[in-house]
């Protein structure tokens, strides 16, 4: 079993004639096409992706813009899974971290909720005056944020839309954050519990603001000379970077250098002062060893970081998904097989152990040869349109589990230490740093098999 990092896009016509889009998963190392996921027009914030495992295959939810229809794929076959009918065409969707969940933004400013193994409509209500633009759950689930054309910023806890005994009544958000004066484009969420995380917001009005879920408080406002349209944060949450339609992605460190009474050189974090912090971006002396903005040429219509921290994927709107190394910035490679098709979405993955064509028969996960049957795919029922009160009551979850497994087979010793370490040790070192190791190994050996034979 090797650790093996994919990007996973969803294109979207430019014109009629360009025919339908996919979801398409390329590796990252030689750009190569390992798995396509057909009949998909899905825009942006409209493709949502949970992650196969070792005990359960994964899925990808598409929605489509001209019709109440959300597409529903999963890693095994290359064709639609199901498709379901929605109650009206959304904006935007998001699932949690555990893929429990599935949330809908429309047009008209509404927010529903559903389970997605059992297809209940938990809650559905007027959440903005306008249309949602963006919506994320935090990475415990725990809550929702919705970003809209009314520039406002809501913070939804999840536990109180789930609550039996407030259905009657209008949800009321635990935070609602308005400082932006104009339509929110992007939300990105930190890590840590919703109560400890902060979040990041783009807005037509030319700011990105950072945010402190425990308070509700602005800690910091970023001010470009673009509109923002996307945004990506590392893992770490040390820098992000903020595209802008014309083309130009900058970079943000959230720390900067300075100089102790020691004169030593240390770090310190960035920002934090409240509505009255604000740092302009671009401004700065721009040196080559400074410069901090990317000119991609064209539109950018997606944009993530890698799973390593390695690559910034960039995809425009003519097709083309730009690699650059993270810390240089310098362009690595480009995948241009989408040309005439926008990117839509664009992320990174492990290689799912259950990928139709790449289906890895090593896997211990049963004693049958069938993968299907070894890893079954996580359930998704079909959702329904209107709340009913006896079905979630009743509240029917279907699950699938692994086929019978030998009772004397230690599951920690299906993958040992050693041979984990190896992997990652793979999975997280450039092609270049690894042949070179290895001519090292082995011009050492060499060198004391001569000294041996002396």
């Amino acid at each position: 079993m090797r650790l093996q990092e994919l990007v996973l896009c969803s294109t979207a016509p430019n014109s009629s004639e360009s025919g339908a889009g996919a979801v398409v998963l390329h590796d990252i190392q030689n750009t190569a096409n390992l798995g396509s996921f057909k009949q998909t027009n899905a825009r942006n914030h409209c493709t949502a992706v949970y992650e196969s495992t070792n005990s359960q295959g994964g899925f990808i939810l598409a929605a489509q813009p001209d019709k109440p229809i959300l597409n529903v794929y999963n890693f095994q076959k290359d064709q639609i899974a199901l498709k379901i009918v929605l109650p009206e065409k959304l904006t935007c969707i998001a699932i949690d971290r555990k893929g429990d969940y599935c949330a809908g933004g429309t047009s008209q400013g509404r927010i529903y909720l559903w389970e997605i193994s059992s297809g209940i409509l938990f809650n559905s209500w007027d959440a903005h005056y306008r249309g949602v633009n963006a919506l994320n759950f935090t990475n415990d689930g725990t809550a929702l944020i919705s970003g809209s054309e009314d520039s406002s910023v809501n913070v939804w806890l999840v536990a109180r839309l789930l609550d039996n005994d407030g259905q009657s009544d209008l949800p009321i958000p635990h935070f609602t954050l308005s400082d932006h004066t104009l339509p929110i484009t992007d939300i990105k969420c930190g890590v840590g519990a919703s109560l400890t995380c902060r979040l990041l917001t783009a807005s037509v009005d030319h700011s990105v603001k950072l945010w402190d879920l425990a308070s509700g408080t602005l800690l910091t406002t970023f001010q470009f000379p673009q509109v923002i349209t996307h945004l990506a944060w590392d893992a770490t949450e040390r820098l992000f970077f903020a595209a802008s339609p014309d083309g130009s992605i900058h970079r943000v460190n959230l720390f900067r250098q300075r100089k102790n009474d020691a004169g030593e050189l240390i770090h310190e974090a960035l920002g934090g002062g409240g509505t009255s912090d604000i740092i302009r971006v671009g401004e700065e002396d721009q040196t080559p060893q400074t410069r901090r903005l990317i000119q991609v040429g064209e539109t950018v219509s997606a944009m993530a970081i890698s799973l390593t921290s390695t690559f910034l994927l960039v995809g425009t709107s003519s097709g083309m998904i730009h690699l650059y190394d993270l810390t240089s910035h310098q362009l690595l490679r480009t995948i241009s097989t989408h040309k005439g098709f926008s990117i839509s979405y664009l992320t990174s993955i492990l290689k799912p152990p259950d990928l139709i064509g790449h289906i890895s028969l090593d896997l211990k996960v049963g004693s049958l040869s069938d993968a299907k049957d070894a890893l079954p795919a996580k359930p998704v029922q079909p959702f329904q349109r209107m709340k009913d009160a006896k079905t979630r009551e009743a509240h029917e979850v279907y699950m699938l589990f692994h086929a019978k497994r030998d009772p004397y087979q230690d599951d920690a010793t299906e993958y040992s230490q050693a041979e984990f370490l190896r992997d990652y040790a793979s999975f997280v070192s450039p092609p270049r740093v690894r042949t070179v190791v290895f001519r090292c190994l082995a011009s050492s050996r060499l060198q004391r098999r001569t000294v041996s034979r002396n």
